[in-house]
């Protein structure tokens, strides 16, 4: 199976894979339709054990060969992973003194999108952990088909983001933020709420993944996390389909 990955990787097709399964998806009679959703989960990696001077010159963009002469050792090392943070909210009505949580998490970021309607992954991405959210939406979003309208949690909230979705025709169910230092408004709890029902479904690629895959990243490099996880994403794509195909003969 590594081989097979790496000679994806060298290919560089991945993308194209991806996206010629998608289109023979659509090919079958599951078009994409009434609305996209994105998120983003963390992937894990082995944590690198690391001097303050090569995390220094990693952050500086320096290749792992210009910073271990060893090739044998540079070959072992990831310089592509990162750290961040991730927080959970205390409860609304926990005890006066409790604290969110922060907790560390490191290795890369898969960000996907899928249908409202048939719940395929119908784009995707993988970036370190570090990156934003937000800043992938447009990367995710597609313009090409009939979905219009656009869920997505708070992260991806923004100015810019909001403008091209207009832009772009699309509607945009994306969760409004809480105002600072401010109870947050009643009716946009409740609209918040109501976009809470259809963005959790696209929790569940991310937990059958996890959970039935046990998907993990243990490679060196972004290249090579990129094909593990776009072969994950095309196995539930593969699963979807499966399941939609063995519906429709039960119906016929």
């Amino acid at each position: 199976i590594w081989t097979f990955r790496e000679h994806l990787k060298k290919a560089g097709v991945m993308d194209d894979l991806f996206a010629a399964f998608g289109r023979q998806i659509m090919a079958s009679g599951y078009q994409a339709a009434h609305g996209q959703v994105v998120d983003a989960s963390l992937i894990s990696a082995p944590k690198q054990r690391l001097t303050q001077s090569e995390k220094a010159r990693i952050k500086a963009g320096k290749s792992a060969s210009d910073i271990w002469d060893n090739p044998n050792k540079a070959s072992q090392k990831d310089t592509s992973a990162r750290w961040t943070i991730k927080y959970s909210k205390k409860k609304e009505h926990a005890p006066k003194g409790c604290v969110d949580i922060a907790i560390p998490h490191y290795g890369y970021k898969s960000h996907i999108m899928i249908d409202k309607s048939r719940r395929f992954i119908r784009s995707f991405k993988v970036t370190d952990a570090s990156c934003h959210d937000g800043a992938q939406l447009e990367d995710l979003v597609r313009t090409d088909i009939p979905a219009k309208e656009v869920w997505a949690d708070t992260a991806y909230r923004s100015n810019r983001n909001e403008a091209w979705l207009s832009r772009h025709g699309l509607v945009s169910h994306i969760h409004c933020k809480k105002p600072r230092g401010q109870p947050m408004p009643t009716h946009v709890k409740r609209a918040n709420s109501a976009r809470s029902r259809i963005r959790a479904i696209v929790e569940h690629p991310f937990a059958d993944q996890k959970h039935r895959m046990g998907l993990k990243v243990r490679t060196i490099g972004l290249a090579r996390a990129t094909i593990k996880i776009g072969m994950a994403n095309m196995a539930y794509n593969l699963q979807r389909l499966i399941y939609h195909e063995t519906q429709r003969v039960k119906c016929a």
